[in-house]
């Protein structure tokens, strides 16, 4: 092998690298963002009845009203809530949501959460053509 190609061979091998350990991390975030979602914000926007007897829980239902079908009302149903999006509402609060302190939920782990509403809006979306 020449000096050439063996150098080729060993670029060719850290991109596979590079790629398969950015995989990874974007798998290690979903799967932050799910735990996460799962203690900060499913308990209000979950799927599934209120423990109050409602059909829906308290933030699923609200967006229910609001958006009166235009959007789902499910958050990991939903496609168009990037970190940007999730930041503004989580640290400003909406309506009877309230504001998340930095210290309550950091910057990184809505990246996660974000991560995870965008693969879970995939499953959602894949399980609805079927």
């Amino acid at each position: 092998m020449t000096a050439q190609r063996l150098m080729r061979a060993v670029t060719l091998a850290g991109l596979l690298l590079a790629g398969a350990a950015a995989v990874t991390a974007q798998e290690s975030a979903v799967q932050r963002g799910n735990a996460k979602f799962q203690h900060s914000c499913a308990p209000c926007h979950g799927d599934g009845p209120g423990d109050d007897g409602h059909a829906m829980l308290p933030g699923t239902d609200a967006l229910r009203i609001k958006y009166k079908g235009t959007v789902p009302p499910l958050l990991e149903h939903r496609t168009d809530l990037p970190a940007p999006t999730l930041k503004v509402f989580l640290r400003n609060g909406s309506f009877s949501m309230p504001p998340f302190r930095p210290t309550e939920l950091t910057d990184g782990e809505i990246e996660d959460i974000a991560a995870y509403l965008a693969e879970s809006s995939k499953a959602a979306a894949a399980s609805q053509r079927r």
